[in-house]
């Protein structure tokens, strides 16, 4: 079976930079697959490869087993991918409900009248129902975080792209957003979650990737390949022999 999201030989460079060196990654549907690495390593252009705000040098990118590597964002979003970002950025003078009725209207091609319902179940879901009608410009910092999510689930993705939500949260905070996410992943959407707080990626993935000078250099079940040498000296800045 092919899988639901594919990177195929992908490289990509800016300048004499190469942060994309025939990079190859698949997501199974259902998977929940986190990628680490160092700043700099090139993960969020991958996810710009992914979503179509890039393009790359050579290779595909493949939704379903289809090649969508020339297919705008937007085309891709109705397709089903859908992405939240780590510095959110709602309509500030719109209400948080308002957003979210924007995102499932236009990202998911649909009647406005049409998402209301959808829009206030995703607010109740999100933890945002006491707040819709708040503009959101006036969040906190987490529940902008919760209005991303509530935004790209509006378009009723089947992968949702993680980039670094947890920066930023507290301790207490960060574990508000795992129950979220994990509360995605038990509906059904498959997940790649780009992170910097390795815990939280730790209670929530099955797989995880590190990313460092153009490719992916460890493989594997989460807490095997954070234990490796090889990551603890590339990625955490420890020496192997320490």
């Amino acid at each position: 079976m092919a899988p639901l999201l594919a990177l195929d030989s992908i490289s990509k460079r800016f300048g004499a930079l190469v942060v994309a060196d025939r990079i190859s990654l698949r997501l199974d549907a259902g998977e929940a697959l986190g990628i680490i690495g160092p700043n700099g390593a090139g993960k969020t252009t991958l996810f710009g490869i992914a979503a179509g705000t890039l393009a790359p040098d050579t290779g595909r990118v493949l939704f379903a087993g289809e090649d969508i590597t020339r297919l705008p964002p937007d085309r891709r979003c109705r397709k089903g991918l859908a992405r939240a970002f780590q510095i959110p950025q709602p309509f500030v003078g719109m209400t948080v409900f308002e957003n979210v009725v924007v995102a499932a209207a236009f990202g998911g091609g649909e009647p406005e009248a049409a998402v209301y319902g959808r829009a206030a179940d995703l607010l109740e879901r999100c933890g945002l129902a006491d707040k819709a009608n708040r503009t959101a410009g006036g969040l906190t910092l987490l529940d902008r975080k919760r209005l991303e999510l509530a935004r790209a689930l509006a378009t009723r993705p089947r992968v949702l792209l993680l980039d670094e939500v947890a920066g930023g949260l507290t301790e207490h905070e960060c574990g508000t957003l795992v129950e979220l996410i994990k509360d995605v992943r038990a509906s059904g959407v498959s997940i790649v979650w780009i992170e910097h707080v390795v815990h939280a990626l730790l209670a929530s993935i099955d797989r995880l990737l590190v990313l460092h000078g153009g490719k992916f250099i460890a493989e594997g079940e989460p807490r095997e390949v954070i234990r490796s040498s090889q990551v603890a000296e590339i990625y955490m800045g420890i020496a192997a022999d320490g």
